[in-house]
């Protein structure tokens, strides 16, 4: 992305026609008064029509009751059927229409340079006319569902407005007449979007309508009005009620303003978010990870609820609430997981193939036998302490508030609330809410265990602090169980009250702690001054004190985040537009209107809309905490995705300890937490949280920095620097956080296992004549080394897959089988691994997979394809040849991109005139007897001096590379002896048998073996082109990848995969031999060379990025990777190296408000404003705000995290 100024439009030019065409209509329901072409004047004469017909059927109505023809009822009645009348006839209308356009097309191509279709009209009533006003409904049912609630809107809406009714309200003719014109136009507007035409709403939640469930959006909104109008109107004389109908009436003339707006939520928003916050504030539960896992919670929740109504003893309600609350405030997730594992168990026995990767065993991760025991424990115990303690105490009519059983409870309250908080701020980088740094937090991170050592006093307190946290549910348990207002549970408030208090105690602790303390402190400090507060009961006080302290939370979070937004629009040099000046001026003239929204989107719990992250501020539309409606787990793959996924069980493991000791405060579902280590940018999501355990997501961010994600990164690294690397003594003012505005706070680092990612540029390594001159001599060694321990597995059983690429270890063991992931990748992440340069092996896929790249920059003139060989040519030329004739390139020449699809030149197949098979250099096709030509069963038998050479001895093919007999004897020399006798002395006693030191010593004199396994090496040198020296480092390059040019022996390597992969690894492994004896000097003896081989065959991956290999290493936590890269625009060979080591990861916790605000902001630009431009404002980089990383860190569409977990379970007791 390239970084625009600040004055950069809002919108673009067509997408500003476009949003002024688009918000009339969702102001007036549908109408599309304002086109982009010209069009009759009938079609909005016709639109105007549809509009203004409910209110001449109310009219008709209304008059008709006023000239006393018809009561009230009849008169709302028969306009309600003459809306119904109307409502069927645009119906039938629309779907004459629809069958005329399936029978008779328009002829001619539609023209794409216009930005919308224009539609030819004919005349008034012509099925184009018809379709453009009425679209129609996709459902039938649809079409009977709307046209039945259009006749019932009207007629309640009549009824709801009727001239007598208002009046009666306002008692004021003037009042009623204003009105009953505006409320018309509100059922108007309805009325449109339920039957003509559904207008985009401006409040859009799901990114498709896909049941046509927005056009009753609006209607349903006004039946809600409807409903307190009739309850006012067939209820008794109750004030409250008649207040209501009054304020609403008077609020549904301004509906279509919050239409507009966006403030009123679509319905399953509404339902969402209301079933939310019922659970939580009115049944004690938490928000769910799921749709499904919320409506059904809410359910049994509500049904316990109504089941404590119904119980007749208190005592029973005291035991029942106990015993559900802890059973729901329990993960139960893991109980399917239980009993599909018990079930598995139960039908394979004791089965060993093919089992799954081991669970993490620490206590909490998995519901077993263990968790089991503990959770029966706890809830007996506290049924027990409930039960005994309402018995004794809890039948007294009044207690004492300093004495009695009761307030001995209270101070108990008091001092764990004290003694957790101050435990749990301690465990922090900062306290007091992130504006004082902790002298008490270790300074300086130099490594991971001179920080654990630092650290280990406060993991002490944060023990403690773990113990008063198991302890703190019994003693509010025992506060709820001696209170007297259970003696008057058979009423509803109370019942609802105390069903949430029990439930609260597990599902949330320290909130609950905290509500209680609060009730506490109020009783001591009013004592029984309060009447009407306590005539609410225990259950109903803890009730509204939680949610006063949720909206008092959620004001100062948004107030913070609105200042952010005021400030940095003036102080931040790259934030101030033209019209920042205006904009302050305009909010601090109007900053009671401001209070007035910030106050009023916390109150609703809903998001905080910055227009455009503009300091122009409004109330979006309630919706749940996850604010996205599609399943959690969605990302947007690529290749770097594999690094979070390997690093999300290592940090999940670590989350689970820093939640259990308090290191990341108060977890809330909702909270958002970053953490950062090298390039790395990971975002946490808390989505519930219960009794011991904490439901969160994990994404990663993209690694490949733009200029915005690299200005932002650089200011999170900045605050965590000044919160983790600051110095050991510290004053007022440098203590002070001086990033308190920013977006990030800084809580705590935790280890985590990730990998340590070093690149480094080749220059000086890759081409140096001496290095290339080593390769040979290295490359001849590890081949060596490859065929013995080859020889060594396939005699004890290991047989060599076929299946695997050339990079991945030779053989699989049981435990690396066990630990391979079992997760469900995309397709996207797993790339080909490079393929050999034969026509077996290219005709399912093309050598432009082995030139993947690590780096990120791009070609000054686009990517390069990788050059074909000549087996690809001839394959694409003749495609219906089995064998191919194929040529070597002339001597001497220069491969130079040609005009036939950038193939080398000389790579392309010679010209063969006349049918003949001419090429160069000419191929002997008769019987020469200097080439072994020999088909295996021609070839003499070995006979071995030694029995046990038969171990070491290579498969027959192996021996038929078509290469003359000078040519090997010419390079016989090359071939390492000393080396082969080492190494064969060191795998001799490894075989199982006979392994004295006589039969190492035969095995080394064996001269037959010798010669076997020095033509194979030396055979597989020529077929790489190596007989001489490596030339180049392209050269290099190309072999390392697997894209070998054509040599006259290659058809035979390639024909042996098995002979294929060994060298492919073994030059790999020399060149990595190369690497370290360029950095860490050179092998001195055959030990150290040996100990190292086996180091790269046990402990590193070394290969390409593209490979699948790599993805699969990383996954199964490999402990090194090597990578050869090359630059296209640096023209420079780079090495890459991952580490897998334990590194400090620094996690800081954002505004939540903040992040809400400008996801809600996302939503409204994307699926309204459709303002998906790449450089818009609202995604430039913000070092307060972090807009860049938030946007990222969006569910897709919206936003594209390169990795998302699917919900995490973490138990955190």
């Amino acid at each position: 992305m390239v970084r625009m100024g600040p004055d950069v439009p809002l919108l673009n030019e067509y997408k500003q026609e476009f949003f002024w065409k688009r918000f009339p209509q969702t102001v007036l329901g549908g109408p599309r008064f304002k086109l982009g072409y010209c069009a009759p004047p009938y079609v909005y004469v016709n639109q105007a029509v549809l509009f203004l017909t409910p209110w001449l059927f109310g009219g008709i109505g209304t008059l008709l009751c006023q000239l006393q023809l018809l009561q009230e009822l009849h008169g709302a009645v028969f306009s309600g059927m003459l809306m119904f009348g109307a409502a069927a006839g645009v119906q039938a209308l629309a779907l004459y229409a629809a069958r005329r356009r399936g029978t008779v097309e328009r002829l001619g191509a539609p023209n794409i340079l216009v930005d919308e279709e224009e539609v030819e009209f004919t005349h008034c009533v012509s099925p184009e006319t018809v379709r453009f006003i009425v679209p129609g409904k996709k459902f039938g049912l649809n079409v009977v569902l709307h046209t039945v609630l259009a006749g019932v809107l009207c007629g309640f809406g009549t009824w709801y407005v009727f001239l007598g009714r208002l009046t009666a309200l306002y008692s004021s003719i003037g009042v009623s007449l204003v009105v009953f014109v505006l409320s018309w136009v509100t059922l108007c507007i309805a009325e449109y979007s339920l039957i003509v035409n559904t207008a985009t709403e401006t409040a859009t939640f799901q990114a498709q309508d896909t049941y046509e469930i927005a056009p009753l959006t609006r209607p349903l909104y006004i039946l809600m009005f409807i409903s307190v109008d009739l309850a006012d109107r067939f209820s008794g004389p109750f004030p409250e009620l008649q207040l209501a109908s009054q304020v609403l009436h008077v609020l549904f003339v301004f509906l279509p303003l919050l239409w507009a707006l966006g403030i009123l939520p679509p319905l399953d928003a509404l339902l969402l978010w209301g079933m939310e916050q019922a659970l939580v504030f009115g049944l004690g539960g938490s928000p769910m990870s799921s749709n499904l896992g919320l409506l059904l919670m809410f359910g049994v929740s509500a049904g316990v609820a109504v089941c404590n109504y119904f119980i007749p003893s208190t005592l029973g309600v005291v035991l029942f609430s106990i015993s559900t609350g802890f059973l729901l405030s329990l993960d139960l997730g893991q109980v399917g997981t239980f009993c599909r594992r018990r079930a598995a168990f139960g039908s394979h026995g004791f089965h060993r193939g093919g089992s799954s990767p081991p669970a993490l065993t620490s206590f909490g991760w998995n519901l077993g036998c263990r968790e089991l025991l503990v959770y029966l424990s706890l809830l007996l115990v506290a049924v027990a302490e409930a039960g005994l303690l309402h018995h004794f105490f809890g039948s007294a009519q009044s207690q004492n508030l300093v004495t009695g059983p009761q307030a001995l409870v209270s101070y108990l309250l008091l001092v764990l609330f004290c003694l957790c908080w101050a435990l749990r701020e301690i465990q922090g980088a900062y306290v007091f809410g992130g504006m004082f740094l902790n002298p008490l937090y270790p300074k300086g991170m130099s490594n991971v265990q001179t920080f654990m050592q630092r650290i280990k006093g406060l993991y002490t307190a944060a023990a403690i602090r773990r113990v008063l946290h198991l302890v703190s549910p019994f003693a509010m348990i025992a506060f709820l169980s001696m209170d007297q207002s259970l003696q008057l549970l058979h009423r509803v408030s109370l019942c609802v009250g105390f069903t949430r208090a029990f439930r609260v105690v597990w599902q949330s602790s320290e909130d609950a702690l905290l509500q209680m303390v609060v009730v506490v402190l109020v009783r001591f400090a009013a004592g029984n001054t309060l009447p009407g507060w306590d005539d609410l009961g225990t259950g109903v006080q803890l009730l509204l004190v939680g949610l006063l302290i949720d909206r008092l939370t959620q004001f100062l979070a948004k107030l913070k985040f609105t200042l952010t937004v005021l400030v940095t629009s003036w102080t931040e040099k790259k934030q101030r537009r033209q019209s920042a000046g205006t904009l302050l001026a305009l909010n601090a003239s109007l900053f009671p209107i401001l209070l007035a929204v910030v106050t009023l989107s916390a109150l609703l719990s809903a998001p905080l809309l910055p227009l455009f992250t503009l300091p122009i501020f409004l109330v979006g539309f309630p919706r749940p905490q996850r604010s996205w409606p599609g399943p959690v787990g969605t990302a947007c793959p690529c290749l770097d995705s594999v690094f979070y996924q390997q690093m999300s069980g290592s940090l999940a493991s670590s989350l689970r300890m820093a939640f259990a000791r308090g290191s990341l405060g108060s977890l809330a579902p909702g909270s958002h937490f970053l953490g950062r280590f090298q390039d790395r940018m990971v975002w946490i999501m808390i989505l519930e949280r219960g009794y011991g355990y904490c439901t969160v997501n994990i994404k990663g961010l993209e690694l490949q920095e733009t200029s915005c994600h690299t200005v932002e990164a650089r200011r999170v690294d900045e605050v965590f620097e000044a919160a983790f690397e600051r110095p050991e003594r510290l004053g007022f003012t440098q203590g002070f956080n001086l990033h308190w505005a920013n977006s990030l706070t800084p809580c705590a680092a935790i280890a985590v296992r990730v990998y340590s990612d070093a690149r480094n540029v080749l220059s000086g390594i890759i081409d140096s004549h001496d290095n290339l001159k080593k390769i040979q001599e290295d490359f001849l060694k590890a081949l060596v080394w490859m065929l013995l321990r080859h020889c060594v597995q396939k005699h004890k059983g290991f047989l060599w897959s076929n299946e695997e690429g050339p990079g991945i270890r030779g053989r699989k063991s049981q435990s690396s089988q066990l630990g391979q992931t079992t997760s469900n990748q995309p397709p996207e992440a797993v790339i080909v691994e490079s393929n050999m340069s034969s026509l077996r092996f290219r005709q399912d896929s093309s050598s432009l997979t082995s030139f993947g790249d690590w780096s990120d920059e791009d070609d000054l003139f686009g990517p390069q394809p990788a050059r074909r060989t000549v087996a690809l040519v001839t394959a694409e030329a003749q495609p219906g040849h089995t064998t191919l004739q194929t040529g070597a390139s002339l001597p001497g020449s220069v491969e130079m991109d040609s005009l036939f699809e950038n193939m080398a030149v000389s790579a392309l197949q010679p010209l063969q005139p006349l049918g003949l098979g001419i090429g160069m250099p000419a191929v002997d096709k008769g019987q020469n007897p200097e080439v072994f030509r020999e088909s295996p069963g021609s070839l003499p038998h070995l006979n071995f001096s030694c029995p046990q050479s038969e171990v070491f001895n290579l498969p027959t093919g192996w021996r038929t590379a078509p290469l003359l007999p000078s040519c090997l004897l010419q390079l016989r020399a090359l071939f390492p002896e000393d080396w082969f006798r080492f190494t064969l002395g060191r795998f001799g006693p490894i075989v199982p048998g006979d392994t004295t030191e006589d039969m190492t010593k035969a095995l080394k004199e064996d001269e037959a073996l010798k010669e076997l396994h020095a033509q194979v090496a030396l055979s597989c040198l020529i077929s790489l082109g190596a007989e001489s020296a490596f030339t180049s480092p392209s050269y290099v390059y190309r072999l390392y990848c697997g894209d070998i040019p054509w040599t006259e022996g290659l058809n035979w390597l390639s024909s042996s995969k098995e002979l294929y992969q060994l060298t492919l690894r073994a030059f790999r492994f020399s060149f990595k031999l190369l690497f370290d004896q360029a950095s860490l000097g050179p092998i001195e003896s055959p030990e150290e060379l040996f100990s190292t081989l086996e180091e790269y065959e046990r402990d590193w991956y070394i290969g390409l990025v593209t490979e699948k290999g790599w993805h699969d290493s990383i996954l199964q936590e490999k402990p090194f990777l090597f990578s050869l890269g090359h630059d296209l625009a640096m023209g420079t060979y780079t090495g890459r190296v991952l580490s897998l080591q334990e590194q400090l990861v620094q996690v800081g916790r954002l505004n939540g408000e903040g992040v809400r605000g400008q996801w809600a902001n996302l939503s409204w630009e994307l699926l309204y404003a459709t303002n998906d431009d790449e450089e818009r404002y609202s995604i430039q980089a913000h070092p307060f705000m972090l807009r860049n990383l938030t946007v990222q860190a969006a569910d897709p569409p919206l936003g594209y995290p390169i990795y998302s977990s699917a919900p995490l379970h973490f138990p955190c007791l």
